[in-house]
């Protein structure tokens, strides 16, 4: 028996890299993939497995406990969640202004997700270069709504190279997701800071100025010794799934921060008299992006948890 990371799952082969540097194809035992795990991967990038071999070829026979994982909603209707990766250090999100355009509620998504799952967040808005004046100053305050929660915030560029060695030095040491829209940038990054990697890296739609799928597989590469990034498909939708919509207020730091000062233990913040939460708003402790965010996600599934 070996043991190994997952570096590469394209749904029927898996790439793991074991203790010794060698590369091993694996499938995923059935038993494995018939466990009653509420996913449709029950193997995901980053998760230390034990492989086994034989005349069949190398087989997955079991998954190591994760620290950490995150997820998205499935598109199979038949299972409730796709595992992104697992055993992070940090989750990067590539955000863009212009071409595709990253809206608030995307990135409020991203950061609950993350939150839900203890992952420290930092959020990257990359094509800076596109930006006039003006709108480079609404970028800044923008950022400073991210940075003054405590999250890690950078603007950079690929073409210019603005952002590229604090992007560098945010990614040492670590293992990170890096995700965002398609059509953010995220390969053109990558090979910014590593060109010998040659991720493929697509071109945005004119029709609608939204990003055209690139990477169809989530792949940890390695940058330096101990940096690793998850390159990720390019993400649409960020469905929250895992946790119950009443807990949702509690993964807003800037709400969880008021939610005792609530006159009802129970808010949920919509109309109930007495709420900090809204009080927060009208005072600015709340940026009312976010809030409206948190309307957006608590409204979206009404009656129904996120488990």
């Amino acid at each position: 028996m070996t043991k190994g990371r997952v570096i590469k799952s394209t749904g029927s082969i898996t790439t793991v890299e074991t203790e010794s540097g060698d590369l091993l194809e694996c499938r995923v035992r059935g038993k494995l993939r018939q466990a009653g795990m509420r996913s449709t991967n029950p193997v995901a990038v980053g998760d230390r497995v034990k492989v086994e071999g034989g005349e069949g070829g190398h087989v997955i026979s079991a998954v190591e406990p994760r620290t950490n994982y995150i997820v998205r909603k499935s598109v199979n209707l038949s299972k409730e969640s796709h595992i992104i990766a697992s055993n992070l250090d940090r989750a990067v999100l590539i955000a863009t202004m212009r071409e595709p355009m990253t809206f608030p509620v995307f990135i409020d998504r991203f950061c609950v997700a993350a939150e839900a799952y203890h992952i420290p967040v930092a959020v990257v808005f990359n094509k800076v270069d596109l930006l006039d004046k003006e709108e480079r100053e609404l970028l800044e305050n923008f950022m400073s709504v991210y940075a003054d929660l405590g999250y890690e915030t950078l603007a950079c560029s690929a073409v210019t190279g603005e952002g590229k060695e604090r992007f560098r030095t945010m990614l040492e040491g670590k293992v990170s997701l890096l995700s965002g829209h398609s059509g953010a940038g995220k390969s053109s990054l990558i090979n910014a800071l590593d060109p010998g990697l040659d991720i493929r890296v697509g071109q945005v739609s004119d029709a609608h100025r939204t990003g055209k799928h690139t990477t169809t597989y989530a792949e940890m590469h390695k940058l330096s010794e101990g940096t690793f990034i998850v390159d990720t498909p390019g993400i649409r939708g960020f469905g929250l799934i895992d946790f119950e919509r009443e807990e949702l207020a509690g993964y807003f730091p800037e709400m969880r921060a008021l939610l005792s000062e609530c006159k009802f233990y129970n808010c949920r913040h919509l109309t109930e008299p007495g709420c900090a939460v809204k009080e927060g708003v009208k005072s600015g402790k709340v940026a009312e992006t976010r809030y409206k965010s948190y309307l957006n996600m608590y409204e979206e599934n009404e009656g129904e948890n996120y488990r």
